[in-house]
């Protein structure tokens, strides 16, 4: 779409991240994995018995996944930056530092 946009083809050999500078549109993958870490540190810092913290919290009774490759839960790439995630988030500072590495590891930029 951006490359419609400016009237730029393959053949020109212009990158992905050169035609973001110029078009200013964030990349999509960048803007949801900032979404889904700023909501993990909403939820985490929520009080008392809120259904959406129990929610996160919840186990099923059977606490078994299935065979082969197993199912990742919503919280499992955000264990992956931090494990103790949610006392990460209780401090503000430290949740939006970690969350920078939280994002690059999604978007793999090259900088």
């Amino acid at each position: 779409m951006e490359r419609s946009m400016l009237a730029v083809t393959w053949r020109d050999h212009i990158k992905n991240e050169d035609l973001r500078k110029r078009t200013g549109v964030r990349d999509v993958i960048d803007a949801i994995t900032r979404l889904k870490w700023n909501w993990a540190g909403h939820i985490a810092r929520m009080q008392g018995d809120r259904w959406t913290k129990r929610l996160l919290e919840w186990r099923p009774r059977m606490d078994k996944r299935s065979r082969g490759r197993p199912p990742t839960r919503w919280s499992d790439d955000i264990k992956r930056v931090r494990t103790n995630w949610i006392q990460a988030a209780q401090d503000r500072l430290e949740w939006r530092t970690i969350g920078e590495a939280y994002v690059q590891q999604w978007t793999r930029r090259a900088e």
